[in-house]
């Protein structure tokens, strides 16, 4: 069996920076990133360290995958050709975690009538077998309804509208702060550290031809978690419908219409966001 490409996306959250998501896909296997923006100067070259991480990490793991590794060897390969990139190209060593480029994760690989999932962070996979009701692989909805509470609170607390500027002084020390325990307990991401690997989490999914799945960041099922304009089996029904396109034109609108983030609160007003949707054939 294959996975069957039948759309995808990838959006900006605003049109005047770079797109720290990346999506890849292939007849075996498929993925998104989505690099935690940064919060502070560049160790890279280039545009965006966030969007290294997600670019860098995706092109590894799908070319060690297209050699003809295992998900998880695959994974551990990717992430050594990370921090081995990181330590020769870097500017300087980082003085916190928080410097340390970073992304969430979700990849799926098919193989003898099973999807097997690896993740980081709050990336998701949403996969429907015929009639039946989707299944969730990955811990999004919950992750983004703490986050939501988090910028409430955030702004609250300094009297300004949630929405206002992910690097404004009053969030960036809450935002480092919590940044600082990547890679630490059971908070790990995708980063240059070969040492996430064993922290990955992983899910087998039995499936059989006819399986639709979708992988997606959080900023795409925030039409979900965040804005609640679907359910999950919703969203699948409108991603084949109405295709993705039109539903991140819808997203866009949504957020547009809450530009402080006073209804759907959130430290910025539009994250990038990206989706593929797949079929196994």
């Amino acid at each position: 069996m294959t996975l069957q490409l039948l759309d995808q996306l990838s959006l900006p959250g605003d049109p005047g920076k770079p797109n720290e998501d990346f999506l890849a896909q292939a007849e075996q296997a498929a993925l998104v990133m989505d690099g935690a923006t940064p919060l502070g100067d560049s160790l890279m070259p280039g545009l965006s360290d966030a969007a290294w991480i997600a670019q860098f990490g995706a092109r590894r793991l799908m070319a060690h995958l297209g050699q003809g590794d295992g998900a998880r060897k695959a994974l551990r390969r990717a992430l050594t050709d990370a921090q081995k990139s990181f330590e020769a190209l870097r500017r300087h060593p980082p003085e916190e975690m928080w410097q340390t480029p970073c992304a969430s994760m979700m990849l799926a690989v098919q193989g003898h009538g099973i999807l097997e999932f690896l993740w980081y962070g709050d990336c998701a996979a949403l996969v429907r077998q015929g009639d039946a009701a989707a299944t969730v692989v990955g811990e999004t909805f919950d992750k983004r309804a703490a986050e939501a509470m988090r910028a409430r609170a955030v702004a609250k607390e300094n009297g300004l509208s949630p929405a206002s500027g992910f690097n404004r002084p009053e969030f960036i020390g809450n935002l480092r702060a919590v940044r600082n325990h990547i890679n630490s307990g059971n908070y790990w991401l995708f980063s240059p550290d070969a040492r996430a690997a064993p922290h990955v989490s992983r899910r087998i999914v039995k499936a059989a031809p006819g399986t639709v799945l979708l992988l997606a960041t959080d900023g795409f099922l925030a039409l979900v978690s965040d804005y609640g304009v679907y359910s999950v089996d919703g969203l699948m029904d409108a991603a084949r419908s109405k295709g993705l396109a039109a539903l991140g034109e819808e997203l866009r609108s949504i957020e547009a219409d809450d530009t402080g983030g006073d209804k759907f609160p959130r430290f910025k007003k539009s994250d990038d966001a990206t989706a593929v949707l797949l079929r196994l054939v």
